[in-house]
């Protein structure tokens, strides 16, 4: 019986067009392959939809994701528009959509692929057999806290102002998607925090020691966060899942990505308590390159076979795609920033081309 889902796709900018498109005809092969239909509906956001609308994340595009079994995004921003007000630019337009749709914690893997292996800036030694997921908590802490601003003091001095707050609730979610995680993996959970300065992080650390009660088969550990992010580069072997807040995991889970040589290889996913959840590629839009077929897909394909997995338990679907990108890296294709000597450079749409040719075999 065929299964029906209606996605959301939300190109975005820059190089956002160029990988969507090879992600929809990896979708469609795959579809063909396991009797699913995909509803394709495309919706404004970031620099598109401020410069179609004026605002970053118009209300029909919101609506359009809440009415879809989930949502697969590209890329936003570029430099067309940093020097808009804060709450103006394309990135506001990625935080209303998480807040709009509920989406507290996102699932970052750093994998290294053994075929990229040596693309990775840390010796062989270090970096072989690393397999991280990093869960951070997504519509708390400082990027959403208040009171924010820039204000004036009573001498006339400006004063720039962020308010980093976790409720016990907000901590405790987070907290059991990581557990759960865990359970799948390893069973070992790393929780990171500031608790030696921060009270907020006092809070957090006590709240996940006494939720890991509950989950007697997961190791739990606290790192600080200083020195969580020295060991991701002196030993990142030594974690499996990793738990923190927002502006924590924003900084961590990219130093994570960077152990595999490639920001331009990773997908992530960003899943609420219900509804649809959003899953994109880590890196950015890469304005530079935008428009000139030079842009890497695999991430964009891989976020594809998370939504596949995650958000419509479509796991066979899901592991044909990474078969296929393990495929094309096994027979020497590689896009400009995973070339090395020897191999096959190819461009976004001979990438998508080799994909497909994979799935079809």
């Amino acid at each position: 019986m065929t299964q029906n889902y209606r996605i959301t796709l939300l190109p975005g900018d820059g190089i956002g067009p160029e990988i969507m498109a090879v992600a929809v005809d990896v979708l469609k092969v795959v579809g063909t392959k396991f009797d699913i239909e995909f509803a394709f509906q495309e919706a404004l956001i970031g620099g598109a939809a401020i410069d179609a609308t004026g605002e970053p994340l118009p209300t029909a595009t919101l609506d359009t994701c809440r009415n879809s079994d989930a949502v697969l995004l590209a890329a936003i921003g570029g430099y067309k528009w940093d020097n808009l007000p804060s709450h103006q630019r394309p990135e506001a337009g990625l935080l209303g959509l998480r807040a709009g749709l509920g989406l507290f914690a996102n699932l970052r893997p750093a994998q290294i692929l053994p075929q990229l292996i040596d693309a990775s800036t840390l010796k062989r030694e270090v970096v072989e057999g690393v397999d991280i997921m990093v869960v951070r908590e997504l519509t708390g802490g400082i990027y959403f806290g208040k009171p924010k601003g820039i204000f004036e003091t009573e001498t006339g001095e400006k004063r720039g102002v962020n308010t980093m707050v976790y409720s016990e609730s907000e901590i405790e979610r987070i907290g059991r998607v990581a557990f759960e995680t865990a359970r799948k993996r390893s069973g070992k959970l790393c929780s990171v925090d500031k608790a030696n300065v921060l009270e907020v992080s006092q809070l957090w650390r006590d709240r996940i020691t006494k939720l890991s009660a509950e989950y007697p088969d997961v190791e739990l550990s606290h790192l600080y966060v200083d020195n969580a992010a020295m060991q991701l580069v002196r030993a990142p072997k030594q974690f499996d899942t990793i738990v923190t807040g927002n502006l924590f995991g924003d900084i961590l889970s990219d130093a994570a990505a960077m152990l595999t040589g490639s920001i331009g290889m990773l997908p992530s996913a960003s899943l609420g308590a219900s509804g649809p959840g959003v899953y994109e590629p880590v890196h950015g839009s890469a304005p530079d390159i935008a428009g000139q077929d030079k842009a890497n897909p695999l991430a964009q394909v891989l976020s594809a076979a998370m939504m596949l997995r995650y958000g419509l338990n479509q796991p066979q679907a899901a592991d044909s795609i990474e078969k296929a990108v393990l495929q094309v890296l096994e027979q020497g294709d590689r896009t400009g920033d995973i070339m090395s000597p020897g191999m096959n450079l190819l461009g976004c749409q001979a990438m998508g081309k080799s994909l497909i040719q994979a799935l079809e075999k």
